[in-house]
């Protein structure tokens, strides 16, 4: 059950973090808004992911953030939604640029994450095993 609340209070915050930002990048002709919010969702998931990879694991916080606060922020459907408004606006290029670059972005931003997280976490680890 505490694992669930968790997901609840992590996915409140990001979906209001969300909204935020959605309200504050706001364009006519490019869904720049959830382009952003894609990509530091993913960047975010990644040193989330990553900093667990290398440390002590609290048994809730990954839901709290990864599950939660990740899946709250990022939104799949919007994405989908816009992309398909596009199409039907005739802005075939638009639309092409928006699925590769959150795809490509995403997965960038993922990877960047992980690497970032293993840097510090792996290092801080390796420097902990070294003054024992």
């Amino acid at each position: 059950m505490k694992a669930y609340l968790a997901v609840f209070i992590g996915g409140f915050i990001g979906t209001l973090c969300r909204y935020e930002l959605s309200q504050t990048v706001l364009s006519q002709t490019f869904p720049y808004a959830t382009l952003i919010e894609n990509v530091l969702g993913s960047l975010f998931l990644g040193l989330v992911t990553g900093s667990f990879m290398f440390q002590q694991k609290k048994r809730f916080v990954y839901p709290l953030i990864g599950t939660g606060f990740c899946g709250g922020f990022t939104t799949m459907s919007t994405f989908s939604k816009e992309t398909v408004f596009l199409l039907q606006a005739g802005q075939f290029t638009s639309s092409m640029m928006y699925i590769l670059l959150s795809v490509f972005a995403g997965v960038a931003a993922a990877l960047t994450g992980l690497i970032i997280a293993q840097q510090l976490f792996h290092q801080r680890k390796q420097q902990t095993k070294g003054n024992r």
